[in-house]
């Protein structure tokens, strides 16, 4: 059986649309309505589950037997796992571990695997599990968000997105071929393609749309410019869509002379789980095909909507091969209170506030390095959007400085900055201001999807 024999697209197209349609459908759709398709594919997703080694001991661990969950709202009595749990059971279950569910099926049913890992951002890249169907719909999904952002068939599409073993670049490549019809540059990272080779191709071609991280993406806007080429003029940019992290829309639209800007969230495991639209008014969650719930980082019980916490989230579309049910990124957020201005009944994130495992406690204040960058440049154009922050622990106390690459003079007065840092953060940090580049090597701009913002030497000594 081949990928497409193993596919059902008419099937596919009538369960969860075109992504052209999506906002036509979803402003239409009722609670209610959406509910009882959760409620459906949730089951699905459950009962494949259950067939599951890791789910099996998982959920057996709790004290949890089939006919305890008996819907959505039994959902809290199962425990979440993160890619810790999933990594573990890789080292006991060589080569992909027993979380899939591959040996359920007989042999001449069995789906082609497509195998895929994480960036390994945080450690030992963790494989990634998808079957013909999942990762499909996994495309289709993204490709809605694309769509309600007003990227077309004419667009010429430049893609930062890392390739090789990495997801990332070839689940965004399927998505803009599948399903959007544009033309794709898949210049990848700096290590692929190099940055100034990246900037001619877009010249050179026409690039109208950017789709990657938020960090390379503004580099290669501040390289373009060391070029001599004025973004958003001599490559023309209409749109950005991609992770922004804490980068805000006003100076990473600056940085390309105009182009409107979209924020998205997910992660390997999930795919797209919420996206902006033309309001830029928070993401939308694709509620019908992703669960996602907001716990307290340190009890891990529900939080109140508004209240930030960890996202976790259950896919009811993956019941093929990997199977995620409850399954905690450990990236911060929260949900929006008001109501659409676009009419959607669909529940909105406030965007990517930063991870839990990566958090900085200094004197009582969490601290999300993530976000400590975008302070200081969207109030200080002289500032590079490259900085790092480095925590170090001396006479009893922590203390963190943020290295930040300057044009101005890098032996300057750092007081404002420290100030502002202060101001906005409740806690005393530190700014010290380097040549542009010099940070290079310890952010790994050029070789990272994510680059690194946090050295954190405390770790070192202990």
């Amino acid at each position: 059986m081949n990928y497409f024999d193993a596919m059902d697209y008419p099937r596919m197209i009538a369960e969860y649309g075109r992504p052209e349609n999506f906002l036509a459908t979803f402003s239409r759709l009722s609670r209610d309505e959406l509910r009882s398709i959760q409620e459906r594919r949730f089951k699905s997703t459950l009962e494949f589950a259950w067939k599951v080694p890791f789910y099996q001991r998982h959920w057996g661990a709790a004290g949890i037997e089939r006919g305890d969950i008996r819907g959505l709202d039994d959902i809290v009595k199962l425990p979440a796992y993160s890619k810790g749990d999933l990594m573990k059971s890789v080292e006991a279950h060589p080569p992909i571990g027993d979380f899939h569910g591959l040996d359920t099926y007989a042999p001449e049913q069995r789906p082609p695997l497509i195998f895929q890992t994480t960036s390994g951002t945080t450690g030992r890249p963790q494989p990634l599990l998808f079957g013909p169907k999942s990762r499909e719909i996994q495309n289709l999904l993204l490709a809605r968000f694309y769509a309600l952002q007003g990227i077309n068939s004419g667009d010429v599409v430049h893609s930062v997105y890392g390739h090789g073993m990495v997801n990332g670049g070839h689940y965004v490549r399927e998505t803009i071929l599948h399903w959007i019809g544009a033309q794709m540059l898949t210049g990848g990272t700096g290590v692929e393609t190099r940055s100034a080779n990246q900037v001619n191709l877009m010249k050179d071609l026409g690039a109208t749309v950017i789709i990657g991280f938020g960090d390379y993406i503004k580099h290669l806007s501040q390289l373009a410019r060391e070029m001599g080429l004025e973004p958003g003029k001599d490559i023309p940019i209409r749109i950005i869509a991609g992770h922004l992290g804490a980068e805000s829309h006003e100076t990473m639209s600056a940085a390309w002379g105009g182009a409107k800007v979209y924020d998205w969230y997910g992660v390997g495991d999930t795919g797209a789980i919420a996206g902006e639209g033309p309001d830029v008014a928070g993401m939308y969650v694709q509620e019908d095909a992703q669960y996602l719930e907001i716990l307290d980082i340190a009890t891990g019980q529900p939080v109140a909507d508004g209240q930030s916490g960890d996202m976790v989230c259950t896919c009811l579309y993956k019941d093929d091969v990997f199977p995620i049910i409850r399954f905690n990124t450990h990236d911060v957020s929260a949900f929006h209170t008001n109501e659409s201005p676009l009419g959607l009944k669909l529940r909105r994130l406030v965007g990517f506030l930063g991870r839990s495992d990566n958090m900085v406690k200094l004197r009582g204040i969490n601290i999300y390095p993530t976000g400590i960058g975008a302070i200081l440049t969207e109030n200080h154009p002289e500032l590079l959007s490259e900085y790092i922050c480095k925590v170090e622990r001396a006479d009893g106390r922590d203390a963190m400085t943020v290295h930040v690459e300057t044009r101005g003079d890098r032996h300057g007065d750092v007081a404002a900055y420290e100030t502002l840092l202060r101001a906005r953060l409740g806690v005393e940090i530190g700014v010290q201001l380097e040549a542009p580049g010099a940070l290079a090597s310890l952010t790994q701009i050029e070789s990272r999807q994510k680059p690194i913002r946090l050295i954190d030497n405390r770790k070192a000594e202990a």
